[in-house]
C-alpha cells in the first residue's frame, strides 16, 4: 500500500459514522447496539502496523475495517466473550493476550468452566456462547504481555495496565503521547462495576479503578460508552459509587434474614432481565455473595442456620 493510498484509506476511515478519532493514529470503533453486550468498542491503531484492540464490534464492521485497513495484529484486553467475539476473522494475524490468560481461552468448555465455576455450568455457558454469540475459542497466542508492558506502534506509545477484579486478566491501556486512557471494562455503565465471575473480586477491582483514575488523562474511552473528553473524575467517582450502591442493595436483603438462594431468586442486580435465567442466577449469586463475604468480614452481616442477617 502506497503512502498516498493509505492516506486515502485513513480519510475514508474517519468518515465512517462508527469511527471516532481519539488522537493521531488512534481511533475507537463503536460496536453494534451502541456497544452494549454482547458487543463492545474496539480500538484501532494505524501506522506501520494496524493494530486492533478487541474484536467485539460485530462481524460486518470487522470485515469492513479490515478491508479498508488490513489488520496486522490483535491485542486482546481480556477474554470475556464480548471482547473476543469475531476474532476468528483474523486467524492468520499476530495474536497478543495477557500473560494471566490461561489456556482455557483456547477451549470454550474450559473457558465456560472458568467463568461459571463448574463443568456442568460450563457446558451451559458454551451452548450460550456458541448459539447466541457465535463464539470461537482463541488460537494459541503468538505473544503475551504483562503489567507495565510498553508497546511502540509508530507514533503510539501504549502502556498495558493490569486491573484485576473484573476478571484476573483484565487490562486497560494508557497512550502516553496523547494522554488517552482506554479503560476497557471500567466502562462507566449505570450498572456499575461488574464482578460476577467466580474469580472476580471487589477489593482489587476498586484498587485498580483508583489506580487508573490517578493517571494524567486528557480523555478516557471505555469498551461500552462514548469517549469522555477532558477530566473524567466525576465519571470515575460515579462508577466507584456503584460498589457502595451494590453493598447497600445486598445489605437490605438481609432483613429479614435470608438464604443465599432466596436472595438470588429476588434478582436484585438483573431484575430478571437476562434471557438466560441460569446464567443470570450464576452471575447474580456471585455478585451477591462477594458483597456478603466483605460485610461478614467487617461485622455488618452475620450467618446462622443457613441465613444471612444484619448485625445491629
Amino acid at each position: 500500500m502506497t503512502p498516498s493510498d493509505k492516506k486515502t484509506r485513513i480519510a475514508a476511515l474517519e468518515q465512517r459514522p462508527d469511527v471516532t478519532r481519539l488522537a493521531e493514529n488512534l481511533y475507537v470503533i463503536s460496536g453494534k447496539n451502541d456497544s452494549r453486550f454482547p458487543y463492545c468498542n474496539a480500538f484501532l491503531i494505524t501506522g506501520p502496523e494496524n493494530v486492533l484492540i478487541d474484536t467485539g464490534i460485530g462481524g460486518k464492521r470487522l470485515s469492513a475495517i479490515d478491508a479498508l485497513l488490513p489488520i496486522d495484529r490483535l491485542l486482546i484486553s481480556h477474554p470475556h466473550p464480548d471482547h473476543i467475539a469475531g476474532w476468528d476473522l483474523f486467524k492468520d494475524r499476530h495474536l497478543m493476550v495477557p500473560e494471566q490468560t490461561t489456556d482455557a481461552a483456547c477451549d470454550l468448555l474450559k473457558l465456560g468452566t472458568r467463568f461459571t465455576g463448574s463443568v456442568e455450568n460450563g457446558h451451559h455457558w458454551v451452548a450460550f456462547a456458541e448459539n447466541f454469540l457465535g463464539l470461537v475459542p482463541l488460537k494459541e497466542p503468538d505473544e503475551t504481555y504483562g503489567d507495565g508492558a510498553i508497546f511502540t506502534f509508530g507514533r503510539i506509545r501504549l502502556e498495558a495496565i493490569h486491573v484485576p477484579g473484573h476478571i484476573d486478566d483484565h487490562y486497560c491501556f494508557f497512550e502516553h503521547n496523547s494522554k488517552t486512557l482506554l479503560s476497557t471494562d471500567i466502562d462507566f455503565s449505570a450498572f456499575g462495576p461488574w464482578y460476577g465471575n467466580p474469580e472476580s473480586a471487589i477489593r482489587p477491582f476498586r484498587a485498580g479503578i483508583e489506580k487508573v483514575m490517578a493517571l494524567p488523562c486528557r480523555q478516557v474511552c471505555s469498551s461500552h460508552k462514548p469517549p469522555i473528553i477532558g477530566n473524567a473524575e466525576d465519571e470515575f467517582k460515579s462508577f466507584l459509587s456503584g460498589f457502595t450502591r451494590h453493598r447497600k442493595l445486598v445489605f437490605s436483603l438481609c432483613d429479614p434474614p435470608k438464604t443465599l438462594e432466596e436472595m438470588v431468586q429476588t434478582s436484585p442486580f438483573y431484575q430478571n432481565r437476562m434471557p438466560d435465567k441460569k446464567i443470570q442466577s450464576l452471575f447474580e449469586r456471585n455478585l451477591i455473595e462477594k458483597n456478603l463475604e466483605l460485610m461478614k468480614e467487617e461485622g455488618l452481616v452475620g450467618y446462622r442456620n443457613g441465613r444471612y442477617y444484619r448485625v445491629h
